[in-house]
């Protein structure tokens, strides 16, 4: 699962029916989810560009748009620059196939046809799942770093406590101690910690999953990164 804003598209947008990416869009927050994986390439930390799915793609941003709290995570197959040709080569292998089947009768169509959609619907739906635990397993997996970096840092000191930083430095304060521990984007990141601080009831973080919770664009191992910079600072 990656976040929608980190992936981008060398395809323009306007090449797609803004009607048929609205209707994906749609369907995507109905079923929680794409239900077909994205292939990326990763292009940078945490940045990748779309192989194939570029229709997908755009139709996840729009349900982006449309709730940016339900829609920002997209499932991916993400591969390695070294194999992209030969994804590319297997992706172009299989609409070759599907362009060229021979055409069959109605009444042979309609026989065969539902078994075989239902045989891809459980596909598709072991393989979400699949993905779906990997993703809760490198979720509990972060949480418990989190828990134990958390044990770690002494609760009675208000410097070298880095919860107590996102819970009282104002925007300019947090862009630069993010900007010392070398973290991308840091003015972005200080600012949308600020706005999520102010939206609490009580204008604080509970822990630190809960900054991971409400902070858009701050993804689990950077908050990692930044606990422990600041705490050793």
């Amino acid at each position: 699962m990656v976040d929608v804003e980190s992936v981008t598209s060398n395809i323009p947008r306007s090449n797609f029916e803004e009607a048929d990416l609205e209707i994906l869009a749609d369907l995507i927050l109905e079923s929680g989810g794409i239900l077909k994986p994205l292939v990326l390439k990763k292009t940078g930390f945490e940045q990748y560009e779309v192989v194939d799915g570029h229709f997908e793609y755009y139709s996840a941003v729009r349900a982006r748009e449309k709730n940016s709290s339900e829609g920002d995570m997209v499932s991916a197959l993400i591969i390695s620059s070294e194999k992209e040709d030969i994804a590319l080569k297997q992706i172009a292998s299989l609409k070759g196939i599907y362009s060229s089947a021979k055409p069959v009768t109605p009444e042979l169509e309609t026989t065969k046809l539902e078994p075989r959609l239902a045989n891809l619907e459980l596909r598709l739906e072991k393989q979400f799942n699949e993905f779906k635990s990997e993703f809760l397993q490198e979720r509990q997996r972060t949480d418990s770093k989190l828990k134990q970096l958390e044990n770690l840092i002494p609760q009675n000191s208000e410097q070298s406590n880095p919860l107590r930083l996102f819970n009282s430095l104002d925007k300019d304060e947090l862009s630069i101690k993010l900007q010392r521990a070398r973290i991308p984007n840091a003015e972005k990141i200080a600012k949308a910690i600020e706005e999520a601080r102010h939206k609490k009831p009580k204008q604080e973080f509970e822990d630190y999953r809960d900054v991971v919770k409400s902070v858009k664009g701050l993804a689990e191992k950077r908050i990692l990164t930044i606990i422990d910079e600041w705490s050793r600072s």
